[in-house]
């Protein structure tokens, strides 16, 4: 993601000049020479092979899509400089000159890599440059700072907290570069999309899958990642920017104003077993009749397992005891269709094996089983016109779901 982020000289070059509309003042205010910033204007021009400014005596003023890319590497240095400025106070350092002036591109991602390997070969392999290289910049960059950035520890090399303050913003800063590319491509009437979406378990089987081939109706050329695991991980990958937004069960209860939960429907969690078990077809259940069967559960922490255990707890009994944890939805389908093992899941996330009468819910109705399914994503993020539309199909699929 970070590989063809532009040196940083260029786009505060270019910022800059966006700013005064003059080479020659834009100049004398960040120190570089007028020839560089002319040079760096050039290749950004290069890059999307279309004029990012319309040059005349009166001075330089932002095309149409210069105005596109301006805002995207506007929110970017903004990252960065507040970045930089929170990683400095972490490390206990002294902020003297604009350390945004003196880092670089290749540093940032030096310090990138090293976060997510814990080593300076595995670093450099990461990112297909040499181990020296790689060691250079990230020294380079604690040296500029004059903060503490690396640790030797029994994992490896690890990031200190200043490291991953700044760590973190420059993922941020570099998904809006990448946004900004994309939005000035579309411009050109070139596809380059891409959206990474955090998926958890309901969404993954139904409004998902469907709203994705809609999106890739209108957009076959636009690449889509989906990314599973556990709730905590995408949440922090949401956090620094790898995960556009997470679509499934909303948590609540925040501890910062940093992340927005949008609701797109309730729905409540029935006790699913195999089309042909014991219970099936029965038209009251007991939570005693329950408790003698083996159970597959959500992990421990999520909203389902929570739920799972209350139900049990609420009635006066003790939680099964056999239980296995497990977030797959095919290998949940297995244990299900060769045993008497029930389950707790909502009714959509059957939908397709209900139809081919493989599963089916029983006629047990857990107190308190409702849950919000929603989006979630930064209060900060501006989606591209393609994060909107897949969003929007979304919400408009969700509409039309009824318990």
């Amino acid at each position: 993601m970070h590989k063809n982020v532009p040196n940083l000289r260029h786009l505060r070059a270019f910022r800059e000049v966006a700013i005064n509309k003059n080479i020659s003042l834009s100049a004398e205010k960040i120190f570089i020479s007028q020839s560089a910033i002319t040079q760096a204007i050039n290749k950004l021009e290069q890059h999307f092979g279309t004029a990012l400014f319309n040059r005349s005596p009166s001075g330089m003023f932002l095309t149409e899509r210069g105005e596109i890319l301006f805002r995207r590497v506007d929110r970017c240095l903004n990252l960065l400089q507040q970045g930089l400025k929170e990683a400095i106070r972490s490390g206990n350092g002294k902020a003297g000159t604009n350390p945004l002036n003196i880092i670089s591109t290749s540093q940032l991602r030096a310090l990138i890599a090293l976060e997510g390997t814990h080593s300076f070969s595995m670093a450099a392999r990461s990112i297909s440059i040499s181990q020296p290289s790689l060691h250079r910049s990230a020294r380079e960059l604690e040296d500029h700072l004059s903060i503490i950035l690396f640790e030797k520890t029994n994992i490896g090399i690890s990031l200190t907290k200043a490291a991953l303050i700044l760590s973190r913003s420059a993922k941020l800063a570099f998904s809006e570069l990448r946004q900004g590319f994309e939005e000035v491509n579309e411009s050109l009437g070139i596809e380059s999309s891409y959206i990474a979406i955090g998926s958890m378990p309901l969404a993954r089987t139904y409004i998902l899958p469907m709203a994705l081939n809609q999106l890739t109706v209108s957009r076959p050329q636009m690449s889509i990642n989906v990314i599973d695991g556990p709730y905590e991980d995408l949440l922090q990958h949401l956090r620094q920017g790898d995960i556009d937004f997470l679509i499934g069960a909303l948590r609540g209860n925040f501890p910062s104003k940093e992340i927005i939960e949008e609701t797109l429907f309730e729905t409540s969690l029935s006790i699913v077993a195999r089309a042909s078990h014991p219970l099936a077809g029965e038209s009251e259940l007991s939570l005693e009749q329950l408790a003698q069967y083996p159970w597959v559960v959500p992990r421990k922490g999520t909203p389902a397992r929570s739920r799972f255990e209350a139900m049990f707890e609420q009635g006066g009994m003790h939680i099964p005891k056999g239980l296995i944890e497990c977030s797959s939805q095919i290998l949940i389908r297995q244990l299900l269709q060769a045993s008497d093992r029930l389950t707790f899941l909502s009714k959509h996330q059957i939908t397709l094996e209900e139809k081919q009468g493989i599963l089916t819910t029983l006629a047990y109705k857990p107190d308190h089983s409702s849950r919000p399914i929603g989006l979630t994503y930064r209060t900060d993020w501006h989606p591209t016109t393609a994060q909107k539309e897949l969003m929007n199909y979304l919400r408009d699929l969700s509409r039309d779901i009824e318990e």
